[in-house]
């Protein structure tokens, strides 16, 4: 991986959005077949992800503090949040694995 870069606007706009629980912002950084994989689930689709991204939001409180930020690629980016709330743990680091297609979010793997 390359030195830490600033993430494209598509990526910051989504972590923006999931952090806000802005659910529509955040749907509309994704492609319409795009895939997220979440704590060993994984979904396709629009309506797959709004779901996903309805719960994920709305399951604890948390805040998110923004560790990192590398680009791999042309087209992937991963970016380290450390999170910290009412979850089992309570304390998590987690890498967000993005994969861009045409300015969209074609895949996203989150996983620590």
């Amino acid at each position: 991986m390359t030195a830490r870069t600033e993430p494209p606007e598509t990526i910051t706009r989504y972590l923006n959005a999931h952090r806000a629980r802005h659910t529509d912002i955040a749907i509309g950084t994704f492609a319409d077949d795009a895939t997220v994989i979440d704590d060993g689930n994984t979904y396709t689709g629009s309506a797959a992800i709004r779901e996903w991204l309805a719960h994920a939001a709305n399951e604890y409180t948390y805040t998110v503090e923004l560790t990192g930020a590398e680009r791999v690629d042309d087209a992937t980016f991963v970016v380290t949040n450390h999170l910290e709330g009412d979850f089992p743990g309570g304390v998590v680091d987690l890498r967000y694995r993005f994969t861009l297609r045409d300015g969209l979010i074609e895949r996203l793997t989150i996983e620590p």
